[in-house]
């Protein structure tokens, strides 16, 4: 009989990382998937984005809608709030095997702690990561300590993982998920990307994502202020904008990043690019900016720069092609600098990504399919000062 495997996802970007996992757990024999939406994907304001689910060939098996009109500390805990009695809806009605989560967001700890009070186990994906600007830190370890399974992405990560007491032989480094969608995606033509955006490049061109910082001193909004200060103040430059998460002050940011293109006929901002467009548009660039993750584990695969702005991502591995900034006008402009200065261009193509070369998605199903279950619920914690 084979294994109900529920994948979760709430963003964009998330299932742009799990859309090749679920192909691989939708083609295996020994397992069925299940897929849950939630969050931003069942939400008008950020595109309507479970519709690319259904679009790469998935049914989806239950939604949850979470999400309130607001964006207030409030208002993302009542969210969450939603999500718990959603979740336990659906578990109750799916009766999965197993629940599959990615990373860091408080749509996946409703999730997480869903699944831990019904007795299900879970696999965590890209747990041991940091990123000490924003509490997805305290997120993502605390999905850590509420799984059963985990798969990351680096061996400093797995390090960290058993460090917060996960028993090694639950943590299988598989290397991480993006590079397998740059592998397997075949991406848009240059012609075919300004067409289906509606947008031209330019001589020079970047991809910006500035998602809220929810830790620092400084509020997103002065930050991101300092980005758009410095963006603007380019020549020949287009810029692509994909807008923020649905995270503490997110609404802000966009209304920022809409006052801006409207003033500048080089920018564009889209709600949600999709993963073909993003990876496409990765293609095309010459360097993201901002403070995504993608910038620090896809962007080195795909032989473009990254400027990396703020404490949002800070702790996290970084490749040779990753510059880092402070969210200061003058910093980012010369990050910009030396992004487009001919001998970091050079360098480029030497750039070994942290992340790997491919194949987690593979990596994680042989485990899915054969890892044995029963008794996976009860852990024993790994005290490591028993093991040195």
């Amino acid at each position: 009989m084979s294994r109900k495997i529920c994948v979760v996802t709430g963003t964009r970007a998330e299932f742009g990382l799990l859309r090749w996992l679920m192909q691989e757990i939708d083609a295996s024999e020994a397992l069925t998937l299940q897929v849950v939406a939630t969050g931003m994907h069942l939400s008008p304001e950020f595109g309507l984005t479970y519709r690319e689910i259904e679009q790469a060939g998935f049914t989806i098996d239950a939604k949850v809608e979470m999400l309130l009109s607001a964006d207030t500390a409030s208002a993302v805990t009542k969210s969450m709030g939603l999500g718990l009695i959603g979740y336990a809806d659906a578990y109750t009605r799916l009766a999965p095997d197993l629940i599959v989560l990615l990373g860091d967001r408080f749509e996946i700890f409703a999730a997480a702690a869903a699944a831990m009070i019904a007795g299900i186990p879970i696999a965590h994906l890209h747990g041991g990561e940091t990123t000490e600007g924003a509490f997805d830190e305290a997120i993502r370890h605390s999905i850590t300590k509420m799984s059963h399974l985990h798969f990351v992405a680096a061996q400093d990560y797995r390090n960290r993982v058993i460090q917060l007491g996960e028993q090694p032989e639950r943590v299988f480094l598989v290397g991480g998920l993006g590079i397998d969608a740059i592998k397997r995606t075949s991406l848009m033509t240059r012609e075919e990307l300004e067409a289906s955006l509606d947008f031209r490049f330019g001589p020079r061109n970047l991809l910006i994502t500035f998602h809220p910082v929810t830790l620092e001193s400084q509020s997103s909004a002065h930050q991101i202020g300092e980005l758009l200060k410095a963006l603007g103040a380019l020549q020949d430059t287009h810029l692509v904008f994909t807008m923020p998460n649905a995270d503490t002050g997110g609404r802000e940011l966009a209304a920022m990043v809409d006052s801006f293109v409207a003033a500048h006929p080089n920018a564009r901002a889209y709600s949600s690019l999709g993963q073909l467009r993003y990876l496409s548009c990765m293609h095309v660039v010459d360097g993201v900016v901002g403070n995504s993750s993608s910038g620090l584990s896809e962007a080195p695969s795909m032989g473009i720069g990254t400027i990396d702005i703020g404490d949002r991502q800070r702790g996290r591995l970084r490749a040779s092609s990753v510059i880092h900034c402070e969210p200061i006008c003058e910093q980012i402009t010369q990050a910009l600098s030396t992004l487009y200065s001919p001998e970091f261009q050079a360098n480029l193509t030497q750039v070994v990504n942290p992340y790997g070369t491919g194949g987690a998605s593979q990596l994680i199903v042989e485990v899915l399919a054969k890892h044995p279950l029963d008794k996976l619920v009860k852990k024993k914690f790994h005290d490591l000062t028993n093991h040195e």
